[in-house]
């Protein structure tokens, strides 16, 4: 008689129900770190704007307003009020997309500070509860 060699169906089993037991643990791990990383992205993206909306204030007075939005920042708008002082390269060399693609959104004057600057967050509208904004630390400006 020839042994035959392999693995029975009863080892395939058990190997795969401990591979699922091991992934039951592991992705919501891995998946909680992925949305924390975006939503940390988009606080140091909303940092470096508003960073670069303080500097075109000194230079020029006055934020940009929301008809001229965060592009104010990268191009001379001809919008009015026009800015005095544009420095070659403008304050930003480009406006970042949020972790979800979405442009970064700019209320000047602001509702909840003197500049609103957010992400619409994961679901992509404006006025939900998962909006990210510079607005998470208003008490300690």
């Amino acid at each position: 008689m020839k042994k035959q060699s392999g693995f029975s169906l009863l080892e395939v089993m058990v190997v795969l129900v401990i591979i699922g037991m091991i992934m039951s643990i592991v992705a919501p791990n891995i998946m909680g770190n992925q949305e924390q990383a975006a939503i940390d992205k988009a606080n140091l993206d909303i940092t470096q704007i508003e960073s670069a909306m303080k500097i075109y204030k000194l230079q020029n007075k006055r934020y940009p307003t929301t008809e001229q939005g965060l592009e104010a920042l990268v191009e001379k708008t001809t919008i009015d009020p026009v800015p005095k002082r544009f420095p070659d390269g403008g304050f930003l060399n480009e406006l970042p997309l949020d972790p979800w693609d979405n442009p970064y959104q700019l209320v000047s004057p602001g509702e909840i500070g003197k500049i609103d600057i957010f992400s619409m967050g994961p679901d992509g509208e404006v006025g939900t509860e998962d909006d990210i904004g510079n607005w998470r630390d208003e008490e300690d400006r």
